[in-house]
C-alpha cells in the first residue's frame, strides 16, 4: 500500500464527491431521494466500468516511464490550476466557492421542471458522472503513475465513504468544509507528484527517493504563501 498515493487520491476524490453530493441532495430534496440515489448509482456503475477498462488497458499497453511522463504533465496542469485558484481566493482576488449557493440553485432549477422522477435521476446521474469522471482521471493518473493502482482506488473509496457518511448524517451540503483549503492541499500534492514523476520520466534520480515528495510539497507551500502575500500587497488582478 502506497500511503502517499492513498492520501492524495483520498483528498482529490473527496473534493469531487462533495460537489456531486450537493447535486444528489438537491434532486433528492425536490423529488425524493429514491430517484436521486437511483441516478447516482447508475453513474457509479458507469464510472466503475470506465476504471476497470481504462485502468487495465493503460497498465498493460503503456510503458511505465512514458506513462509517468504523461501523468506528470497532467498532474502538473491539474494541480497548478487548483493552486492558482486557491492562491487568488486566499489573496481576496477571487470569490470562494459556495456549495450551499450551488445547492440552492439546483433546487430552484428542479422545482421549475415538471419532469419529476426522470429529471431527478438525470440530474443526479449527470452530476455524479461529471464529477466522477474527474475521480476516474485522479485514480488512473495517480495510481498508474506510481504503479499503485490499488492504493489510488482505496483512497477514492475512503473519500466516497467519508463524504457519503457526512451526507447521510447531515442531509445538507457540506458548506462547512473548507473547500479552498482542501483544494489547495490537493493542488500542492498533485503538483508535487507531477514534478516527481515528470522528473523520473526524464531520467532524473531524486536524491531522497520517495521522500523527495515531502520537500516538493514544502517548497510549493512556501512559494504559494509568498505568492499570496505579494498579491495582497500588490493587488494584482485575477485575470
Amino acid at each position: 500500500m502506497n500511503l502517499y498515493v492513498l492520501v492524495a487520491s483520498f483528498l482529490a476524490s473527496s473534493v469531487e464527491f462533495i460537489e456531486a453530493l450537493s447535486i444528489v441532495l438537491a434532486a433528492g430534496v425536490v423529488y425524493g431521494f429514491r430517484f436521486a440515489l437511483r441516478g447516482a448509482i447508475y453513474a457509479v456503475i458507469t464510472l466503475g466500468l470506465l476504471v476497470a477498462v481504462l485502468g487495465e488497458g493503460i497498465l498493460r499497453i503503456v510503458p511505465l516511464h512514458i506513462l509517468q511522463g504523461i501523468v506528470g504533465v497532467l498532474l502538473l496542469l491539474f494541480g497548478l490550476k487548483w493552486i492558482r485558484k486557491a492562491i487568488l481566493r486566499y489573496a481576496g482576488l477571487k470569490s470562494l466557492h459556495d456549495e450551499d449557493e450551488a445547492y440552492q440553485k439546483q433546487i430552484s432549477r428542479l422545482k421549475s421542471s415538471n419532469k419529476g422522477s426522470f429529471e431527478a435521476q438525470a440530474t443526479a446521474y449527470n452530476g455524479v458522472l461529471l464529477e466522477g469522471l474527474e475521480v476516474v482521471v485522479i485514480i488512473l493518473t495517480i495510481g498508474s503513475g506510481a504503479h499503485a493502482f490499488g492504493s489510488a482506488i482505496a483512497g477514492a473509496a475512503v473519500g466516497l465513504i467519508v463524504v457519503l457518511s457526512l451526507g447521510v448524517a447531515f442531509r445538507a451540503p457540506l458548506a462547512r468544509v473548507p473547500e479552498n483549503t482542501l483544494k489547495f492541499v490537493v493542488g500542492v500534492m498533485l503538483t508535487s507528484f507531477g514534478t516527481y514523476w515528470a522528473g523520473q520520466s526524464m531520467g532524473i534520480r531524486w536524491p531522497l527517493s520517495d521522500a523527495t515528495l515531502l520537500l516538493l510539497i514544502a517548497g510549493y507551500i512556501i512559494v504559494s504563501a509568498m505568492s499570496v502575500r505579494i498579491l495582497k500587497k500588490g493587488g494584482v488582478g485575477a485575470s
